[in-house]
């Protein structure tokens, strides 16, 4: 996989510079239909991206958030999985948290990922079976915290309170960026990152090779493994724990996770 990895890290590093100029000079803001933002950002790193992946690798199938859905790729042994921007809501508020994420998948199962933060200019990369990386050399997870442990939640779920119970034994800070999370996480910069909120295969792809090579653990709300490349490329929530965290962090946050999705939605 060296080459499949050194060919995605040129790209990537390549569009978070166009990411950072165009921070510098300015960008368009548009609404999806589903009345998410989009911008000039996102569509130029889209570009960058799927450039690279048909000039070299024409073989493989291609999943990203700003791409029409090409059933085709149901068909690929490999398909790489993108999100141009994680975070658009992040970029447009110039909040240093949105990434640059994307993973080559193999079968269902990430096998070369790399998450670029383009504020901080950390990339966080990883080949199956080979460890965890940043810029290019391996990470060394910190001490864990015995108690207080800092998770990482979404934004409107910490707003409405549904994570409250957390407070005796947590710390909850908002994230606007799921890919920025997972990196953090598989990096031991906090302890876990959860929430029961749908989340496509593009948000988590790349996150999920990195806490893995970290030997952290990760699936989804109901605690099922993440298999990607599926028809309805969407997951059901993510529970993601350091490597460094205490067994009892994941049980504590699958039973949380457990009793939020038991019960009804709010109008």
């Amino acid at each position: 996989m060296e080459r499949e990895l050194a060919t995605l890290v040129e790209a990537v590093q390549k569009a978070g510079a166009s990411v950072r100029e165009l921070v510098r000079v300015g960008f368009e803001v548009q609404t999806k239909p589903d009345h998410s933002p989009v911008t000039t950002v996102d569509h130029e790193v889209n570009r960058i991206l799927h450039e690279m992946q048909r000039r070299e690798f024409p073989q493989d199938g291609w999943l990203s958030e700003e791409s029409p859905d090409d059933p085709a790729r149901l068909t690929n042994r490999r398909v790489w999985i993108v999100d141009p921007i994680d975070g658009t809501k992040a970029l447009v508020n110039r909040m240093p948290e949105f990434c640059i994420s994307a993973a080559l998948i193999e079968q269902g199962a990430p096998i070369v990922a790399a998450i670029l933060n383009p504020s901080t200019d950390e990339l966080f990369t990883a080949v199956r079976g080979g460890g965890l990386f940043l810029n290019g050399a391996r990470v060394s997870l910190p001490p864990g915290r015995d108690f207080n442990p800092v998770i990482m939640v979404s934004a409107w779920e910490l707003r409405s309170g549904r994570w409250a119970a957390l407070d005796e034994t947590a710390r909850c800070l908002p994230m606007y960026s799921i890919a920025n999370a997972l990196a953090l996480v598989a990096a031991g910069r906090v302890q876990a990152t959860f929430t029961i909120e749908p989340e496509n295969e593009w948000d988590l792809a790349a996150g999920v090779l990195l806490i893995e090579e970290s030997g952290g653990f990760i699936c989804d709300a109901a605690g099922n493994p993440f298999v990607f490349n599926q028809p309805i490329p969407r997951f059901h929530g993510v529970i993601a724990i350091a490597a460094t965290s205490k067994k009892e962090l994941r049980a504590n946050l699958q039973t949380h996770a457990a009793h939020a999705r038991s019960q009804p939605e709010k109008n």
